[in-house]
């Protein structure tokens, strides 16, 4: 018995095909590695997207287990070069986790294809021109350009990759930044394992579902054989992933599947071992030298930001001061990693250092001051949402401060970015989640970030009417929370110049004389922004005065106006939004238009919008409510949210128009 279980641990795996391949799009699509047809290489643009620079025309994987039960990946891409602009494709990056040694990327061929007289001519490219890159200690590069490319080229490289972990099966992505023609994803597991797929798309279809092959483990005697589940999935013409406006990152609106490893069957001696759920990830990252370890190590010169920060009477009070001093004392280098580079202590005596350094120095001195505060480890909204039924350490990528206040708030603080509040999770974090580590206790939980709490933004309008057509008067602008953290970072990285200039928006009409702040260093306080300002108010002569009530908001353009969305729209959190002007109407003149107080509802009562006019022979005041109800708005109700976003973007410039008396 012993000798067959040793068997099993160590004997080879071998794969005997028992199921018949059934007719599928491949035998379209598919072709052999220099294999090409000519009508491909005079190819002149893509059949279903024309104005596409280039086309993926098949991008396939097969993925399946080893005899070490190692994770291996065979791809194979081919992309047709359409013009000029579509030169950027032949550059190839493939990062994968190699500086651990998790993964070992090998046997790659690539090479560009040309039509040269009717007949295909290949060069393949030089080895010496494939670089390896050290992105950082978990991570590896492979850089490479294809020879020979222009307009009409096809280039084409396959590879294996080699995963030394049953947790990581790798993500398939079917759509790109350009449209794909074809995309397959074989998988080949043994009956042990299950990965739970999850689909991010209505238009997959499974070429050959559920077929089965043979597996064997040991020789002779000793040997034991089991099943493998074969499963082929693909989609065919994928229109490409288009930027628009208020989407998430391309990573969590591509269409793809992610397998979650759910349950593995023993297999004699064979013994999981791997950090396959949250509480073993936090038990890993507690003891990680470049994280766990680097928590309590002393800081030069710490003792005075510690004992000053005890002096403070609140909790609040401390997590301020702290939260400010590390932002003020270091430099993030625009790093973005989980882990520590060159250590907290190194990092602190630079003053500068990647986003772990930045934010477990801040948590040090947090923890030192009194403060019940936890290191977390989080994903940037650019490096997509993390899914919380997945344990995976390689969704991560940026190290944070939690601090649980009550059963229902927390404060996340990251101190990366100077002008973060440390009451507002930072709006790059929102909608996702992060893990927090607490050794002492043995506790290791996901918490889902966000903010429910609408963020205000006020303006308020007062101004007179010139008889010569000109509007001259203030806009007082009260910023809260994240609308305060972005126009502070704005300013204050731009200059005045630039910021006036970003307020006019462009208005060559618009002239702003001055502009005076209050509360911008004060964290619980709005930024108030006092604007002079004068415009002149075109079309207007001795008869007529016209004038749009909607005054330095940057809300003038509906920025939903394609008619097709393929991605949710996203606001990370609630904005309610408020304007209020008063227009004094000029001597001998009177409202001749005026528009009607309205009320605009989605049919979800997911957003509102009210108009509130009023008018004397004096005055004329006009009011704007604006309530995003809910954070995300899903891409099946884009009809309703597009044309409710016209109608509110018209009515909020409906003119005005005074006729003199």
């Amino acid at each position: 018995m012993k000798k067959l279980i040793l068997s099993l641990i160590t004997g080879a795996l071998c794969l005997n095909a028992s199921a018949q391949k059934a007719v599928t799009p491949a035998a379209t699509y598919l072709r052999a590695f220099g294999k090409i047809d000519v009508t491909d290489l005079e190819l002149k643009s893509c059949e279903f997207e024309p104005d596409a620079n280039a086309e993926v025309l098949f991008d396939k994987a097969d993925v399946y287990f080893d005899n070490d039960f190692n994770i291996i990946t065979e791809r194979h891409k081919r992309i047709k070069i359409f013009n000029v602009n579509g030169k950027k494709n032949a550059d190839i990056r493939i990062e994968y986790y190699g500086g651990n040694r998790l993964e070992y990327l090998t046997d790659l061929q690539a090479q560009t294809i040309n039509l040269e007289s009717g007949k295909p001519e290949i060069t393949k490219i030089d080895k010496k021109q494939v670089f390896t890159e050290k992105v950082d200690k978990i991570r590896t590069a492979l850089v490479f350009s294809f020879p020979n490319v222009k307009p009409g080229s096809v280039v084409e490289f396959k590879y294996r990759l080699t995963a030394n972990s049953i947790i990581d099966f790798p993500d398939w992505y079917f759509q790109s930044k350009i449209p794909v023609r074809y995309s397959q994803l074989t998988t080949k597991v043994p009956e042990y394992f299950y990965y739970k797929p999850q689909l991010r798309s209505a238009r997959m279809f499974t070429v050959n579902n559920s077929t089965t092959e043979s597996g064997m483990l040991g020789t002779g005697s000793q040997s034991l054989g089991y099943t493998i589940n074969v499963d082929v999935r693909g989609m065919a013409n994928v229109h490409s992933l288009t930027d628009e406006p208020m989407m998430r990152s391309d990573i969590d609106n591509l269409q793809s599947i992610v397998f979650t490893l759910n349950t593995v069957r023993p297999i004699g001696g064979f013994v999981k071992t791997a950090a396959d759920t949250w509480p073993k990830i936090g038990g890993v990252l507690a003891d990680d030298e470049d994280f766990g370890k680097q928590l309590k190590r002393k800081l030069v010169g710490e003792e005075a930001i510690i004992s000053k920060a005890k002096q403070f009477a609140t909790d609040d009070e401390r997590i301020c001061y702290v939260f400010n001093e590390v932002k003020k004392a270091m430099k993030w280098n625009n790093v973005d990693r989980w882990f520590t580079t060159d250590g907290t202590v190194k990092a602190w005596e630079k003053k500068t250092g990647n986003s772990a350094e930045v934010n477990l120095i801040l948590f040090h001195l947090l923890k030192q001051s009194g403060v019940k505060a936890y290191p977390m480890v989080v994903s940037t909204r650019d490096n997509g949402r993390v899914n919380p039924f997945s344990p995976n350490l390689h969704q991560f990528n940026r190290a944070v401060v939690y601090i649980p206040v009550d059963t229902t708030r927390h404060y996340v603080l990251d101190a990366t970015n100077k002008y973060n509040l440390y009451n507002h999770v930072p709006d790059n974090l929102l909608n996702s989640s992060g893990l927090f580590i607490d050794k002492e206790s043995d506790m290791y939980d996901v918490v889902f970030l966000q903010n429910l709490e609408p963020v205000r933004q006020s303006y308020y309008v007062n101004v007179e009417i010139k008889p010569d057509g000109k509007m001259v008067g203030t806009n007082q602008v009260s910023s809260y929370g994240y609308n305060k953290i972005s126009r502070t970072a704005k300013y204050k990285t731009d200059g005045e110049t630039k910021f006036i200039e970003y307020l006019k928006n462009k208005d060559n009409n618009l002239r702003i004389s001055s502009i005076k702040f209050e509360n911008m260093d004060v964290d619980t306080l709005p930024l108030v922004q006092n604007i002079a300002f004068d415009l002149d108010l075109t079309g207007s002569d001795g008869n007529f005065i016209y004038f749009n009530p909607n005054v330095l908001t940057m809300m003038g353009a509906n920025p939903f106006i394609s008619e097709n969305r393929y991605t949710d729209i996203d606001f990370g959190y609630r904005d309610n939004t408020t304007f209020t002007g008063m227009y004094k109407i000029p001597a001998g003149y009177k409202a001749e238009t005026l528009p009607k107080s309205v009320s605009l509802t989605l049919p979800d009562n997911g957003m509102v919008f009210k108009r509130i006019v009023n008018a004397t022979n004096e005055m004329i005041s006009v009011r704007f409510v604006i309530d995003h109800v809910k954070t995300t708005y899903f891409k099946e109700d884009y009809a309703d949210f597009r044309e409710f976003s016209r109608q509110m973007y018209e009515m909020m410039n409906e003119q005005i128009v005074l006729k003199k008396s």
